[in-house]
């Protein structure tokens, strides 16, 4: 499974440069809806459910404008080691830009992506590509549109339709299981702060057996938003990648510049 969260992304980016090589992934198949009880309460069922996604999107981060720094570690199931640093800069709904250096500081992909298109520069290479956004769905195999991307980004819950269909509450955690068209998410709260701790996700599809396993960490006050500084990640379908995402820095509605010159001796790939 490629999936979910920053780096699963921004790595399809950069790997997707050399040939589209796309990243598969498996921990144990977990089924999502074994993991929490159909609770039946004695009053209007509705209102709590509607209760529990207001709560579920309570920290949701708005702006205007974004920019992160996020340090990329990643490891596959042969035990092989990854690190690279992501800048990223958004202009809500409209613009991301985001670029990837190595361990030594030297840029090696750069790409621009909109609503509609998606460029990459491979600058070590010198190629750069122009495709649909649907460029996305195809390296990451999940229907990621630049607004799925741009939540994943923000710490914001995707694929969390508003069909609620079971919760459990244990008094400082509220766990609650909704079925989209893809995925059977299962999103746990903090009864306190309405922050999400965890995310599961699992294939509608069975013989996909594609899985998703997210925590998230380190909440900070940022620009008053509750954001999370650590995440993470497992994705799985035939093998394993774990990764770790540490944003190092975030700064919220300072307009952004987006430089993107292409040189004229880069060829189209």
């Amino acid at each position: 499974m490629r999936l979910f969260s920053v780096i699963v992304i921004l790595a399809a980016v950069a790997l997707g440069c050399r040939g589209t090589r796309k990243i598969q992934t498996a921990i144990q198949n977990v089924d999502t809806s074994a993991v929490v009880a159909v609770k039946k309460p004695s009053v209007d069922s509705a209102a709590i459910k509607a209760s529990i996604l207001e709560r579920v999107h309570a920290n949701n981060v708005e702006f205007r404008y974004f920019l992160g720094k996020i340090k990329v570690d990643f490891e596959d199931n042969t035990g092989k080691n990854s690190n690279a640093t992501a800048f990223v800069r958004i202009a809500k709904d409209s613009l991301m830009w985001i670029s990837l250096t190595g361990a030594l500081g030297i840029e090696g992909y750069r790409a621009l992506i909109t609503p509609d298109s998606v460029i990459v520069m491979a600058k070590q290479e010198k190629t750069v590509s122009y495709r649909s956004v649907a460029y996305l769905q195809d390296v990451i195999n999940l229907p990621v549109d630049f607004y799925v991307l741009q939540n994943l980004i923000v710490g914001n819950p995707v694929f969390f339709p508003d069909n609620i269909v079971s919760f459990k509450n244990n008094g400082s955690d509220l766990m609650a299981l909704s079925i989209g068209q893809f995925f059977k998410h299962v999103i746990t709260l903090d009864t306190t702060s309405n922050i999400i701790t965890h995310s599961k996700l699992d294939d509608v599809d069975s013989l996909r057996n594609r899985t998703c396993d997210i925590t998230f960490d380190a909440y900070a006050n940022i620009q008053n938003r509750m954001f999370s500084n650590m995440r993470e990640i497992t994705v799985t379908e035939r093998s394993k990648l774990d990764i770790k995402l540490e944003f190092k820095q975030v700064v919220f509605d300072e307009p952004q510049s987006f430089p993107f010159t292409i040189p004229k001796n880069y060829q189209v790939k």
